[in-house]
C-alpha cells in the first residue's frame, strides 16, 4: 500500500467558518484521508492523501458535490504565492446564483400579478426552482456528515413556507439568503486583503549583474550570489547584504519601521524595502520564495489555518447548537397547536421562521474572522505572530520576563569612558585598539570600533597578540609591550592607586566593565564597556506596567551590571542564572499565571519554549522567523506591549462579535415568537449579523497601538 502524500488545494467559495467545517467533516469521512486541516481565510485545504484508497479526483468530486471549486495549489516552499484577481461578484458561482434567484423571484412576482388565478402555483414553482441548488448542496452535505448545514435550515425553511402557500416569502428569502452569501464573500476577501497586500510588497523583476551588463530577469529566477542593482525609488528584489552604495532605505512594508534606516556596505536589506536615494548594489542572500516577505507570508497564513481556543470551543459549540436549534423550531411548531388548539399554519411559519434565524453562521465566523485580522495588522506592523492560540494567549499575560543582552540591550559593547592616567585619551584607545585589532572577544571589537569612531592611527603590532582567557591580551608595539586586561590581572602586574581603584569601582556600580590599559607594568589608563540600553526599553516597560503587567530580568550576567541595568529601566532582576535555571524560573512563574519570554531566540530558546508564549527579537532574522511564539521585526522592546494591546484588542473584538451574534438572534427569537418577524426579516437577521460581525472584525485591520 502507497503511504500518503500531502494535497494542497485552493477551495474557492468558502467564506465562512461553517463551510470550512462542512468540508473537514466530508473530508474527514473518505477512506485514506488524514491530518485533515481547511482554513476559509485562506482558501485552502491541507491533507495526507492514500490514493489507493481514495483518488484525488475523488476528493475533488467531494469538494464540488458541496458547492465549492478545488484547484491544485503549489506547495509553500517552492514559490511566492500570486495575489488573486478578484472576480467580479457576478462572474462567480454565488454571483450567478443571486442572479438567478433574483430573475426567479422577478419573474413569479410578475407572472403572479398577471395570473392571479394561479399565483399560488407561480410562485411555489419559482421558489422551488430557486431552491433546488441549496437543496442539493443540503443533501450532499447531509452524506458527507454534516447534516445540519445553513443550507438544510434554509432549504427546509424555504420549502415549509411553499407547502403552507407562502411562495412570495420563500422566493424573497432564497434570494435574500443568495445575496447574504455573495455579501459574506466580500467581507471575507477584505479581510484575505490584509496578506495579499504583503505580497504585492515584492517586485517581480529583478536587475542584476551579467557578463554582458545590467539585465533585467524575472525575481523568482534570482539565485544566490547574483549582485541585484537597486536604483533609487525600486523595491528591493529579495533578501541580501550590501556590498557597494549608501542610501536610506524604508523598511516599513517588512518591519513597519517608520524612519528610513542608512544602509551602507555590509547591510542586510530585506525583499519589498524601498530604495530612496543611492544605487545600491546587493549581494542576494535568499530566493524569492525564501525571503523575508514569502516567510513571513507563509507563516501567517500557517497561523491563520490553526484555531485558537475560543474558535474551537465554537466549532464544537455548533455541533450541537444547530441541532438543538431544529429542536427547539420544531417543538414551536408543535406545541401550540396540539397543547392550546393554535393555527397550524401560523405556528409552522414561526418554526419556519425560527430555523432562519438560528442558522449559525455569524456565531461560527465570530472568532476566526477577528482573529485572522488581528495576526494580519501584527503582520503589518512587523508584530508576526504564528496562530491564534498565541495570540489569545498574549492578551491573558501577567508577566513579561526579558533576558538582557540583545533585548532590553543593544546586544553590541560600546565604550562609553576613556580615562587616561598617563598621557592623552587618543593615544591611550589607540594603543588598547592596536592590541585589539584582530581579536573576536565582544569587547575587543567595542575598543577597536571606538578608536575607529575617533578616526585614530592604529599603531601596528609586531608578531601578533597573546591572549590569557578571561584576563588580558597583550601585544609588542613600536614603543613595547602593552596589555588590556581586567582590573584583578593589572593588579597582579602593577600598583594600582587608591584613586585609580575607587573610578574602578563606581564605574563598575554603573553596570559597566573595566579594562586596564598596561605599558610594561604601568596602568595607562581605563577604558569603560558598557552594552547599552535600547533607547525604548523605559518606555516600554513603563507601558507594560501601566497596563497592569508586572516585568523583570532574567540575566546570566552578574549581579552588579544587571543591578545597575534593572534600575535604568525599572524591572525587577535576577542574576546569575544558568539557562537550566532560567528555565526553571519561568517554569515556576507559569504554573501561578501566564507569562511571557522575550529574547534573542538563540540563547534563551528553552526559556522561550517554557514560557506560555516565547516572544523573538530579531529584525527579520532566520531565527527571528522560526523561533518562538511571535517575533518582533522591528526589533524594539516597544514591540512587547504592541502585541499584547493588539491580542486584548482582538479578545475584545471577538466578545462584541459573539454578543452581536447572539443578541440579534436572542431579539428576532422573541418578535418571531410574537409573530412581528417575517421569513425574509428572519433571513436577513442571520445575513446581517453575519456581514456586522465580519465588518467589525475587519476594524482590527487598522489597529495602531499607542
Amino acid at each position: 500500500m502507497a503511504s500518503p502524500s500531502p494535497i494542497r488545494l485552493r477551495v474557492e467559495g468558502m467564506d465562512c467558518g461553517a463551510c470550512a467545517l462542512k468540508i473537514e467533516t466530508a473530508v474527514n469521512r473518505l477512506p485514506g484521508a488524514s491530518d485533515v486541516a481547511v482554513s476559509y481565510q485562506n482558501e485552502t485545504l491541507v491533507l495526507n492523501l492514500d490514493e489507493d484508497l481514495t483518488p484525488a479526483a475523488k476528493l475533488e468530486d467531494q469538494i464540488r458535490s458541496l458547492g465549492y471549486a478545488p484547484s491544485a495549489l503549489a506547495e509553500k516552499t517552492r514559490a511566492l504565492p500570486i495575489a488573486k484577481t478578484a472576480e467580479p461578484w457576478w462572474k462567480t458561482g454565488k454571483g450567478k446564483l443571486v442572479l438567478m434567484t433574483g430573475l426567479m423571484l422577478a419573474v413569479g412576482l410578475g407572472l403572479e400579478r398577471l395570473l392571479p388565478a394561479y399565483a399560488l402555483y407561480i410562485t411555489s414553482i419559482a421558489a422551488l426552482i430557486s431552491v433546488f441548488p441549496f437543496a442539493r448542496r443540503a443533501v450532499s452535505g447531509a452524506l458527507a456528515g454534516s447534516p445540519f448545514s445553513i443550507e438544510t435550515l434554509m432549504s427546509v425553511a424555504a420549502i415549509g413556507a411553499v407547502f403552507i402557500g407562502e411562495g412570495e416569502e420563500a422566493l424573497t428569502v432564497v434570494f435574500l439568503f443568495a445575496v447574504g452569501e455573495v455579501l459574506e464573500t466580500v467581507a471575507a476577501g477584505r479581510a484575505r486583503a490584509g496578506i495579499e497586500a504583503l505580497i504585492g510588497l515584492v517586485p517581480r523583476t529583478a536587475r542584476v549583474e551579467r557578463d554582458s551588463g545590467v539585465e533585467e530577469i524575472q525575481a523568482e529566477a534570482l539565485e544566490i550570489g547574483d549582485i541585484a542593482i537597486v536604483r533609487p525609488g525600486d523595491r528591493i528584489p529579495s533578501d541580501g547584504e550590501v556590498v557597494e552604495g549608501e542610501s536610506e532605505v524604508d523598511e516599513s512594508p517588512v518591519t513597519g519601521e517608520s524612519v528610513p534606516v542608512f544602509k551602507g556596505s555590509g547591510s542586510d536589506v530585506f525583499a519589498g524595502s524601498i530604495n530612496a536615494n543611492g544605487v545600491l548594489r546587493v549581494r542576494i542572500t535568499h530566493k524569492a520564495a525564501d525571503n523575508t516577505i514569502a516567510r513571513i507570508i507563509h507563516l501567517v497564513e500557517e497561523a491563520q489555518e490553526s484555531k485558537a481556543p475560543t474558535a474551537r470551543f465554537i466549532d464544537r459549540f455548533s455541533l450541537w447548537y444547530t441541532p438543538a436549534a431544529m429542536l427547539v423550531a420544531a417543538l414551536i411548531i408543535v406545541i401550540p397547536p396540539v397543547l392550546f388548539a393554535q393555527d397550524w399554519t401560523t405556528w409552522i411559519y414561526r418554526g419556519l421562521a425560527t430555523l432562519l434565524i438560528a442558522c449559525p453562521c455569524a456565531l461560527v465566523i465570530s472568532t476566526p474572522t477577528a482573529i485572522a485580522s488581528g495576526l494580519a495588522a501584527g503582520a503589518r506592523q512587523g508584530l508576526l505572530i504564528k496562530g491564534g492560540a498565541a495570540l489569545e494567549t498574549l492578551g491573558k499575560i501577567k508577566t513579561v520576563a526579558f533576558d538582557k543582552t540583545g533585548t532590553l540591550t543593544r546586544g553590541k559593547p560600546q565604550a562609553t569612558d576613556v580615562i587616561a592616567l598617563t598621557g592623552n585619551e587618543d593615544d591611550l584607545l589607540a594603543r588598547a585598539a592596536a592590541v585589539e585589532a584582530n581579536t573576536s572577544h565582544p569587547l575587543g571589537k567595542a575598543i577597536v570600533d571606538a578608536a575607529r569612531t575617533r578616526a585614530l592611527d592604529i599603531p601596528a603590532a609586531f608578531g601578533g597578540s597573546t591572549a590569557v582567557p578571561g584576563k588580558a591580551v597583550t601585544a609588542r608595539l613600536k614603543s613595547g609591550f602593552v596589555s588590556v586586561g581586567s582590573p584583578s590581572f593589572a593588579a597582579s602586574k602593577a600598583a594600582l592607586s587608591d584613586e585609580t581603584t575607587a573610578r574602578i569601582n563606581a564605574l563598575e556600580e554603573e553596570g559597566k566593565t573595566v579594562v586596564v590599559v598596561l605599558g610594561g607594568k604601568v596602568a595607562e589608563g581605563l577604558i569603560a564597556i558598557r552594552d547599552e540600553l535600547r533607547e525604548d526599553a523605559k518606555s516600554a516597560v513603563a507601558a507594560l506596567k501601566a497596563r497592569g503587567i508586572n516585568a523583570l530580568m532574567l540575566t546570566g550576567d552578574n549581579r552588579r551590571t544587571a543591578a545597575a541595568i534593572a534600575a535604568q529601566v525599572g524591572v525587577e532582576a535576577e542574576a546569575e542564572l544558568l539557562p537550566e535555571a532560567k528555565l526553571a524560573r519561568i517554569a515556576q512563574i507559569a504554573k501561578d499565571s501566564p507569562i511571557a519570554m522575550v529574547g534573542d531566540g538563540i540563547n534563551d530558546a528553552p526559556a522561550l519554549a517554557a514560557a506560555s508564549v516565547g516572544i523573538a527579537m530579531g529584525g527579520g532574522t532566520d531565527v527571528a522567523l522560526e523561533t518562538a511564539d511571535a517575533a518582533l521585526l522591528k526589533d524594539r522592546v516597544s514591540g512587547v506591549p504592541q502585541l499584547i494591546a493588539l491580542s486584548r484588542a482582538t479578545l475584545g473584538n471577538i466578545w462584541q462579535n459573539i454578543a452581536l451574534a447572539l443578541g440579534l438572534k436572542a431579539i428576532f427569537l422573541v418578535t418571531t415568537l410574537t409573530g412581528a418577524t417575517t421569513l425574509w426579516m428572519a433571513i436577513l437577521a442571520d445575513t446581517g449579523a453575519t456581514v456586522l460581525v465580519t465588518l467589525n472584525a475587519l476594524r482590527l485591520l487598522g489597529f495602531r497601538s499607542r
